[in-house]
């Protein structure tokens, strides 16, 4: 069932108690799923013992059957007595195999106008009161709430990274994240392989900034405008700037072809990382 669509008919409901009874998540659908499977699985046992307590009645005391006057729930399921049986009967017979006439039961027709029910409540909040949420709002809005946990989550991480507690990230993935967000803002000016382009080579022993992890944090965090280097700390978070930062320093010793010459002065920095 959809989440919306159940929390809208219990606000026509029970709106006071909307707040209880609203779905959150995937797991709060799952379990009134297991709920209302477990109760239907209830119904139908109690339906299949009903039916076997009456045939074995039936078959005990046809008499006291055919007596009887139509119950609620000969009515229900549309079952007739096996007395009366008979008079379903049809015509033609195959080798002497009988076929009955019988009518589609009450109960699957209730079942079928139910769900024609359903569909109307459903095409009345969805499509014609656009009260509900289809898929792709559902998507988007669950998107959403996912990014921004993921913003928050950053933020905490990222909240403890300055330029005084900045260290050089070596693990992969982060090595590999500095790398796609190097493609994505260095490239224009310091090339695809960190070669030199407007910008200087950033493979080399020499620093115009200075060559450790902070010295770069720095630059890339506040930017030197007089040199043309923009600040990033707009665009990128600290824990991005620390990524970028990183790769940067994985580079050294690289040699990519077309560097540019040297710029600056001459620093220990640590060795390539790849």
């Amino acid at each position: 069932m959809n989440t919306h669509l159940f929390n809208s008919l219990v606000l026509m409901v029970a709106p006071e108690s909307s707040s209880f009874w609203k779905l959150r998540d995937g797991e709060d659908l799952l379990m009134v799923t297991i709920l209302l499977l477990v109760l239907a699985g209830c119904v139908v046992l109690a339906v299949v013992s009903l039916m076997l307590f009456y045939k074995i009645r039936a078959m005990l005391n046809p008499a006291a059957e055919a007596q009887e006057s139509k119950t609620f729930w000969q009515h229900f399921t549309g079952l007739k007595p096996l007395h009366q049986e008979r008079e379903l009967m049809m015509e033609h017979a195959y080798d002497d195999i009988h076929e009955l006439d019988n009518p589609t039961p009450p109960w699957f027709m209730y079942l079928f106008y139910g769900t024609i029910a359903f569909a109307a409540v459903y095409l009345a909040i969805f499509e014609v009161f656009k009260t509900g949420d289809d898929q792709l709002q559902e998507y988007t809005q669950e998107v959403a709430i996912a990014e921004q946990q993921r913003e928050e989550y950053i933020k905490k991480v990222a909240g403890s990274i300055n330029e005084n507690s900045v260290t050089v990230l070596k693990d992969a993935k982060s090595i590999g994240e500095g790398q796609v967000l190097f493609t994505q803002y260095c490239t224009a000016c310091h090339g695809a392989n960190a070669e030199g382009k407007v910008g200087p080579n950033l493979t080399d022993e020499y620093w115009l900034h200075g060559g450790n992890v902070k010295s770069i944090f720095h630059v890339v965090t506040e930017g030197v405008p007089e040199k043309g280097m923009i600040s990033w700390k707009k665009q990128l978070n600290p824990l991005q700037i620390q990524q970028v930062s990183s790769y940067i320093l994985s580079l050294q010793g690289t040699k990519p072809a077309g560097a540019k010459e040297p710029q600056g002065e001459k620093e220990a920095t640590p060795v390539a990382m790849n």
